[in-house]
C-alpha cells in the first residue's frame, strides 16, 4: 500500500484538485483521470512486477496500455469512437508533505504558480492550499483584510509574516506574555481587525514542535473577544482556565 497511498496522495489529491480547479464549472463531474490515476496502475503494475499476484493475459495487455498511457499523456477521456487527451502540465511544483515519510508530496510554489499549462492556464498553491493569485504575487494586509476565506487568509499573512502583517493592518495589543508551555516563547493577544466577521481576538503563538525544516511556525488562533488575557486566550484553546495554563510544563 506505500505506492497506492504515496501516489495518491501526491497526484490524485493534489494534483486532480488543481487541475480540476482550470476546468470550466460547465464541464460537470470528471470520471477519468489519466495521469492523475498512477496510484491505482503503479499499485497493480508493483504488484506484478514483484511477483506478488499473476494476472491474465488481457488484465496485463490492459495494465500494460494504461501504464504507457499515466506516463505519456495527462488526463484523457475515451469515448465508443474518439478519445479526448489533454496535454501534461508544463510546470508543476511540490515540497514534501509533513507526514510524507512515504514519499508524499504536495504542490507548492512561494513566487509563481504550482500548476501551469502552456496556454497560461494555472494554478497558485499556497503549502497544499489552494490560493487567488494575488495571495502568491502580491499579498497585502489590505487584501487580507477583505478576504472571507479563512484559509485564504491564514495563507497570505504567512506570505508576508505575522510581524508585517501586524504592523500594517494596525492591529491592536490587549496582552503579551511568556508561554509556560512553550519555553522561550511568547503569547500575544490581538483584537482583530474589521471585517473579519464577527467581534473576537487574535492569539499569536508559537508552534510547540518544529516543522520538517527545523523551524517554528508562527499562528493565529481566533479566540472569544471576551478572553482578557493572552494566558486566558491559550487555555481557552485547550478548554481550561489561563490559570492551569500557566502551570503547564510543556506542550506541542
Amino acid at each position: 500500500m506505500l505506492v497506492w497511498n504515496s501516489l495518491r496522495s501526491t497526484l490524485f489529491d493534489a494534483v486532480a484538485t488543481a487541475v480540476r480547479r482550470t476546468l470550466p464549472r460547465s464541464v460537470g463531474t470528471v470520471s477519468w483521470y489519466g495521469q492523475q490515476e498512477a496510484h491505482r496502475v503503479g499499485y497493480y503494475d508493483t504488484i506484478r512486477r514483484c511477483g506478488l499476484v499473476g494476472f491474465g493475459r488481457s488484465d496485463n495487455d490492459l495494465l500494460d496500455i494504461q501504464s504507457v498511457l499515466t506516463a505519456a499523456t495527462g488526463w484523457w477521456w475515451a469515448f465508443r469512437r474518439v478519445c479526448v487527451m489533454a496535454e501534461r502540465p508544463s510546470s508543476l511544483h511540490t515540497e514534501p508533505a509533513p507526514d510524507g515519510s512515504d514519499g508524499r508530496r504536495r504542490l507548492h510554489h512561494r513566487d509563481a504558480a504550482a500548476l501551469e499549462y502552456r496556454d497560461n492556464t494555472r494554478v497558485f498553491v499556497h503549502h497544499g492550499t489552494i490560493v487567488p493569485e494575488w495571495v502568491v504575487l502580491d499579498p497585502s494586509a489590505e487584501r487580507i483584510g477583505r478576504e472571507r476565506n479563512v484559509e485564504i487568509r491564514r495563507c497570505a499573512i504567512e506570505r508576508i509574516g505575522w510581524d508585517t502583517y501586524i504592523d500594517e493592518a494596525g492591529l491592536t495589543l490587549v496582552d503579551r506574555a511568556e508561554d509556560p508551555g512553550n519555553p522561550g516563547c511568547r503569547l500575544e493577544l490581538y483584537d482583530s481587525p474589521g471585517g473579519w466577521g464577527a467581534p473576537g481576538r487574535i492569539l499569536l503563538a508559537v508552534n510547540g514542535s518544529s516543522e520538517r525544516d527545523g523551524t517554528r511556525r508562527r499562528y493565529g488562533l481566533p479566540v472569544p473577544a471576551w478572553v482578557p488575557t493572552a494566558l486566558d486566550a491559550a487555555g481557552w484553546t485547550y478548554g481550561i482556565s489561563g490559570s492551569d495554563y500557566s502551570r503547564l510544563v510543556r506542550r506541542t
